[in-house]
């Protein structure tokens, strides 16, 4: 285990110093075309609790790979494959027409600023929390319409259909977000919002259920089980963060309500509050209504010290899904633009009729993005 961490830290450090000194990922056609490749390379280790029951594990979490054109304030277009997951992430075409962007093409839904907005590389924490786990719907085909015209606000409506490129997804979700950010300042920043979608699923069932905060295992401690006859899936979001330099405070609530011509209604909640400090004075980018990944100031990186607790209800009359509640505490170490270390220590409550499992979690993380 030692010998395959070491080897991976090693080609990931390498490959971070080859980025920063300039190797070509991109290249100007015509003048105003940029054509390019980005790549996000995570590998992590969980170790968990010895009386968890819950295996230890660790490999590659992402290896995507993604292809990209644009030229500024005209087009754009995406295709990214995760060869980790063998499956498909955001591939469109985008075209900007004034204040307007319209998109077509598998991408994120959006509900949510943790899942639904936030890239899986700059995200404070190694996995997204207990209720964005569950109840994100994913990414879906469709067709999107983003509106940044008017002062302080930005809007999202897209409509989707079908099967996904991975065919993970049947069925038709139409999908808002809405955000208000009234301080849009480097450093300084209040960010809030709204989302909301409607899914009908070609099967007409649903299910619930989160990963302990770990990716690499295939563990629930929560679980809704098989849902029938669910003629609808409602989704509902609301969102806040506030970031003062160093400083990022965010809150999120998300509720599913599952209608059913079969049984009673099922409704799903949760909510996560988190902050972290960078020690070394940066401050998180603020673009497209999402925090991005902090530059370094020092030659030897920046520091990141940050605390979230998130809790998640699946029980809902007949269903006793079970409740749990996670706290962690993530440090991170940005030690250039592209190459970072993150661990991540996860204490977990969780209770499924009765069945009470608290695993202690010990995650880390080295990733390489460009």
């Amino acid at each position: 285990m030692r010998h395959t961490i070491l080897l991976a830290l090693t080609l990931l450090g390498l490959a971070s110093h080859a980025v920063a000194a300039d190797w070509p990922t991109h290249a100007r056609v015509g003048g105003d075309i940029d054509l390019g490749v980005k790549g996000t390379f995570q590998y992590d280790l969980n170790q968990f609790s010895g009386d968890s029951g819950i295996d230890d594990a660790q490999t590659w979490r992402r290896q995507i790979v993604t292809l990209y054109a644009t030229k500024k304030g005209v087009f754009d277009a995406t295709a990214g494959y995760d060869f980790q997951s063998n499956a498909w992430q955001d591939a469109f075409i985008g075209v900007t027409a004034g204040a307007s962007h319209f998109r077509l093409g598998e991408f994120k839904t959006p509900v949510g600023l943790e899942d639904g907005a936030t890239s899986s590389s700059a995200t404070t924490f190694l996995e997204t929390s207990l209720p964005g786990q569950a109840l994100y719907e994913g990414r879906r085909l469709g067709l999107e319409w983003a509106y940044t015209g008017l002062p302080h606000w930005a809007f999202q409506l897209a409509y989707f259909g079908r099967h996904d490129l991975n065919d993970a997804a049947s069925g038709n979700t139409a999908a808002g977000r809405a955000v208000f950010a009234p301080v849009n300042t480097e450093g300084e920043v209040i960010h809030l919002g709204v989302s909301a979608s409607r899914e009908t699923r070609d099967d007409r069932s649903a299910r619930v259920r989160a990963k302990p905060e770990a990716g690499l295992s295939a563990v629930r401690l929560i679980d809704s089980g098989n849902l029938t006859g669910v003629d609808r899936i409602d989704r509902a979001g609301l969102e806040a963060a506030w970031l003062q330099g160093p400083w990022l405070a965010q809150a999120e609530y998300l509720d599913l309500a599952g209608h059913r011509n079969a049984g009673a209604n099922y409704r799903a909640q949760g909510y996560y509050v988190s902050g972290s400090w960078l020690l070394t004075g940066e401050s998180r980018s603020y673009r497209n209504s999402a925090f991005g990944y902090p530059s370094p100031s020092r030659d030897w990186g920046a520091l990141e010290l940050a605390l979230r607790y998130s809790t998640l209800d699946l029980n809902d009359g007949v269903v006793r899904g079970g409740e749990q509640h996670d706290w962690t505490a993530g440090v991170n170490w940005y030690l250039n633009r592209h190459f970072t270390l993150q661990g991540n220590y996860v204490r977990a409550r969780s209770d499924r009729a009765g069945v009470k499992v608290d695993p202690e979690i010990l995650e880390l993380r080295a990733q390489l993005t460009f």
